[in-house]
């Protein structure tokens, strides 16, 4: 019964392992290469963080499956990009075109670095301002005022 149960699950488990292999073939070793290179490029529509190659997600096994028609019809490597753009927004791909649409991705990040180092440079260079010397001396009733308070203080230190 211990053999049937252990086979059981071995089988349980290799068959679901080989339902996540994938395999296709393709007419040269290039075209294997650009399907493996924009399966890493293209980012998964339901898993926020991974790219196709790494998701088990229907939606990226269909967009794998696509990806590699598209590449057996010839399409080239933009072409692709293309369609998935047209199909899933700019955020299909880890690198988003540059467009109007697309500008803050690009430009913000180096505008804000550039913003901020001119921004110290600017403190660091700029000369402090040195107070005026002015008259320190104190008027007699502020040295009244100052000496019962330093009286004050004494007493106190002292109980």
């Amino acid at each position: 019964m211990k053999k049937v149960v252990m086979t059981a699950l071995f089988l349980g488990v290799m068959t679901s392992a080989w339902a996540n292999i994938e395999v296709y073939e393709f007419k040269t070793a290039e075209d294997e290469t650009r399907y493996r290179a924009l399966i890493e490029e293209l980012r998964c529509p339901k898993c926020q963080n991974q790219n196709l190659a790494g998701s088990d997600a229907p939606i990226a096994l269909d967009l794998k499956q696509k990806t590699y028609e598209m590449i057996n019809d010839g399409r080239s490597d933009t072409e692709i990009r293309d369609y998935m753009f047209e199909r899933y927004g700019d955020f299909i791909s880890y690198k988003p075109p540059v467009r109007p649409s697309t500008w803050i991705l690009w430009f913000f990040p180096p505008l804000l670095l550039v913003l901020l180092i001119g921004g110290w440079l600017l403190k660091v260079k700029r000369p402090r301002a040195v107070p005026e010397a002015t008259d320190t001396k104190l008027s007699e009733k502020e040295e009244v005022r100052l000496s019962e308070i330093l009286k004050a203080h004494d007493k106190e230190s002292k109980r």
